[in-house]
């Protein structure tokens, strides 16, 4: 009873604070997932200004572990200057720091960045979607934090729909004509070690300022793709300012979105958040359809039924809990 009663107390707590307030947690989580599908068509471009083949998987670890560390400064810094101190872990929370840069940025990144040079920007965005349904799946099933509904598990089974639409359907799946391990069953990978990201941060902020979470995870993920980047031979050849640009932008995505997401996940139920990241996939669509001339693929009758299914699926998780 004295648990029930303290998470009642925390929960009303959070209705208090503005992060929790609906307009504000949609708002921000739109402007987050706008981030994130800008993502894909901004590595792929990073590609071609580092000149990094798809081949050369040693030289895109470096370019991931780089742009996470310059996240976790970016990170670290806005963090201290907002809370008027220097933002550093708790001695207890060093374990979960180490955790979440294996799973998070480590293990999640080191497959979307190998992704990302084996599949088309507007297929990328869509499979990435994968990660909200997976989300949903372990706080119901290996968390706990929720129970299972009918109309989640729907929207779920609606939302992997628009998966396989994209992949080709179940024939083309079966047969591997349209998927490989390097580019489609990467960005799967990466989904699944996101979903893990996103509970254990709603674990871990119970006890630790997210953004330190969020800083430091970066900057320890990153320094470690770094040296095994390094290690392996890579190199990142800034042939302009195009470049740096382009770098500092992409860990600005990370520093503003994974810490503004980690914010939320704090003052809020995972599904109530996860399942707004609808947007990021439509974005990542548009987005590399603009910038990278795949309108043709975007536009296409087969990624605009996927497309629809997985925002679909996303709409129907969310209609699952009650006001």
């Amino acid at each position: 009873m004295k648990g029930k009663g303290m998470e009642s107390d925390r929960l009303q707590k959070n209705e208090r604070v503005i992060w929790a307030w609906y307009p504000v947690t949609v708002l921000t989580a739109v402007f987050c997932c706008v981030l994130w599908g800008s993502a894909v068509p901004t590595i792929k471009i990073a590609y071609e200004l580092f000149q990094i083949g798809p081949e050369d998987t040693a030289s895109r670890i470096l370019l991931a572990g780089t742009r996470f560390m310059i996240a976790g400064v970016m990170t670290i810094a806005a963090g201290s200057l907002l809370a008027g101190k220097l933002l550093v872990p708790k001695k207890e929370s060093r374990r979960k720091v180490a955790v979440l840069s294996l799973v998070q940025t480590v293990l999640q990144y080191y497959f979307f960045f190998m992704a990302l040079a084996n599949t088309s920007g507007v297929r990328g965005s869509i499979i990435v979607a994968a990660g909200n349904f997976f989300t949903i799946l372990f706080a119901a099933y290996i968390f706990r934090f929720e129970k299972m509904t009918l109309r989640k598990m729907l929207g779920c089974l609606v939302g992997f729909a628009g998966i396989l639409t994209i992949l080709g359907g179940g024939k083309a799946l079966a047969e591997g004509g349209q998927m490989t391990l390097a580019g489609e069953g990467a960005m799967l990978a990466s989904d699944f070690f996101y979903a893990a990201s996103g509970c254990l941060i709603k674990v871990f902020s119970r006890d630790e300022n997210p953004v330190t979470l969020s800083g430091y995870q970066f900057f320890t993920g990153g320094m470690i793709l770094a040296v095994i980047g390094l290690f392996m031979g890579g190199r990142l050849d800034f042939r302009g300012m195009n470049c740096v640009l382009n770098l500092l932008y992409l860990g600005f995505i990370s520093a503003g979105a994974y810490t503004m997401w980690g914010v939320l996940l704090k003052y809020n139920t995972v599904s109530r958040v996860s399942i707004l990241g609808f947007v990021n996939p439509v974005m990542g669509v548009l987005l590399s359809a603009l910038f990278l001339g795949e309108g043709r693929e975007a536009f296409s009758l087969t990624a605009i039924l996927a497309l629809l299914l997985v925002s679909a699926g996303i709409v129907i998780v969310n209609t699952a809990e009650k006001k």
